[in-house]
């Protein structure tokens, strides 16, 4: 649905994107992610035919967007950087407007506009002009026009930027539920609207993609992916860490708090502990049993996407190991 290939954009001397490839298939939400001025809005404003290229290319649902512009935009929905909107109009003739530019007339307009009214819940503001709205209705407003003519391919920047709690639960429930049929790009900065909602993120930075993966695939590259935190009742500190060091997947424990009888202890990996990764929890367990320790608390660490994410984006912040 979405095919970025080989994508540049220079502006004079800054090397804004260089050489970003990707791809977004129908029914995937793909979280954009990376630090301001990383590349994100300008790489999507290509996507968009907003900017051309400086190389590369940039092909939506089949259509080349510098070749074909027109019909590689009918087939885009797109929420820009700051939902910029007409601010002397009201709600309800801005979203009448874009749908006659999106080609909807009669009935089947007025329908649409029932539709998206309903979806991004603006019956209170309609007969308000858009400079009066709050922050977070404009931002609903400009959302309800990115999708006014149901379109098959979404590209949403910052789309719960402004909203309340409340507003940002409405759209990244939205969100999921047009990703089913659709191909979906959306840029953000809040980390776990990426787990909330996608089903791969990329993170960008200084213009390059730095990884590519499922929000599941990312954490696992953190150093916490895999830990252990166990607290155990019945023994001593020293007995735990002598048992501990048998596991042969244990990289280091880290005793946290030891008391009448009772020892928390935080166990992480070995870097090479492979598939054994996953099952030091149970080996612990295993262990436990065997010297008859009562286990008042198991659980394992899934990694941590910040982590991760300031790790790449921040590289002399030796946070995760073997990260390229």
């Amino acid at each position: 649905m979405i095919k970025v290939e080989n994508l540049s954009k220079t502006f004079g001397s800054k090397r804004a994107v260089d050489d970003v490839s990707f791809e977004v298939r129908k029914g995937e939400v793909l979280g954009f992610i990376g630090p301001n001025g990383s590349g994100k809005s300008t790489t999507m404003r290509m996507i968009t035919g907003f900017y051309p290229p400086s190389a590369g290319k940039v092909s939506v649902c089949g259509f080349d967007v510098s070749e074909n512009p027109i019909a590689a935009k009918e087939k885009i929905g797109y929420l820009p950087e700051s939902a910029p909107s007409y601010q002397e109009m009201t709600v309800l003739s801005f979203l009448n407007f874009a749908a006659e530019m999106r080609g909807l007339r009669g009935d089947e307009r007025r329908k649409a506009v029932r539709r998206v009214v309903e979806t991004c819940h603006l019956d209170a503001v309609l007969g308000q002009t858009i400079d009066t709205l709050s922050k977070g209705f404009k931002h609903r407003t400009c959302l309800a026009q990115s999708i006014i003519h149901d379109p098959e391919v979404l590209v949403l920047d910052e789309p719960t930027d402004g909203l309340d709690p409340n507003q940002k639960h409405e759209v990244r429930t939205l969100i999921r539920r047009m990703g089913e049929t659709k191909a979906i790009i959306f840029s953000t900065h809040i980390l776990e609207e990426v787990e909330a909602m996608c089903s791969r993120a990329i993170i960008i930075d200084q213009g390059k993609v730095v990884a590519n993966g499922t929000p599941d695939e990312l954490k696992a590259r953190s150093e916490r992916a895999g830990a252990v935190l166990v607290t155990l009742h019945g023994t001593n500190v020293e007995t735990v860490k002598e048992r501990l060091s048998g596991i042969a997947a244990l990289g280091h424990a880290d005793v946290l708090q030891a008391q009448d009888g009772r020892v928390t202890v935080e166990a992480f990996p070995s870097a090479d502990a492979g598939a054994e990764r996953e099952a030091l929890a149970g080996r612990i367990a295993e262990m436990a049993i065997r010297e008859n320790w009562k286990i008042e608390q198991l659980k394992t660490e899934e990694g941590r996407l910040e982590e991760v994410f300031r790790s790449i984006t921040m590289p002399d912040t030796d946070i995760i190991k073997g990260v390229a």
